[in-house]
């Protein structure tokens, strides 16, 4: 039986090569595709498929926070999370939401058929470009490895669609929620992470990957 995969990358030139390097495989069948974290958890939750290929960087869920959701959602669905970024922290975030796989971008045309196979098979893949030593700086202690698991996932929401821009009244359209109380978790989350304006937070977000300049 086939490996079925979703695809999600806000980028149609990453998904159309990812399926070309996996829909010539007899085991692997590519079905659906999306351009963002909320449709990904919808069609993930539709399709039910295998393995979840998840961009980090997207507009309005990033992969981070879906691949969480998804985690609860469509638990027997595996995630494997596609990046540019090898800090640190873009990798523990991901395995800490539940991700099986990490897979660095430029690598990926090497990697990805195999990852997929592995994941499917119940192990972990992490590119062979990721160092072990990466994680070294959160495996300790069980302390806080990011300032952002201090914030609450609705605030964790709010923090990525201000940065990205949207206004009150947008984000609270998407959320289900009113603007005052849109503006209320801004507050509060601003707080938490120590910063007094929108310009500190969009560079907070920058700097711990919850937006990524295009």
């Amino acid at each position: 039986m086939s490996i079925t995969v979703l695809l999600v990358d806000d980028h149609a030139i990453v998904r159309d090569g990812l399926r070309a390097l996996l829909e010539v495989k007899d085991d692997i069948t590519i079905v659906g595709e999306a351009d963002d974290g909320r449709v990904a958890v919808k069609e993930a939750v539709r399709l039910q498929p295998d393995i979840v290929i998840m961009d980090i960087n997207m507009p309005n869920r990033n992969g981070i926070e879906a691949t969480q959701l998804l985690h609860t959602a469509a638990s027997s669905t595996r995630v494997i999370v596609l990046s540019m970024h090898s800090t640190s922290e873009h990798i523990f975030r991901a395995l800490q939401a539940g991700a099986r796989g990490y897979l660095l971008k430029d690598s990926a045309g090497t990697e990805v058929v195999a990852a997929v196979r592995a994941v499917h098979a119940g192990k972990r893949y992490l590119s062979a470009k990721v160092a072990d030593a990466a994680l070294d700086d959160y495996v300790r202690d069980g302390k806080p490895a990011s300032p952002l698991e201090a914030l609450s996932g609705r605030e964790r929401e709010i923090l990525q669609l201000t940065a990205e821009g949207r206004t009150s009244a947008e984000t609270g359209s998407l959320l289900c929620l009113s603007p005052k109380t849109v503006e209320t978790y801004r507050s509060r989350l601003m707080q938490k992470i120590g910063v007094t304006d929108v310009p500190g937070l969009v560079k907070f977000a920058l700097q711990h990957g919850v937006i990524a300049l295009q």
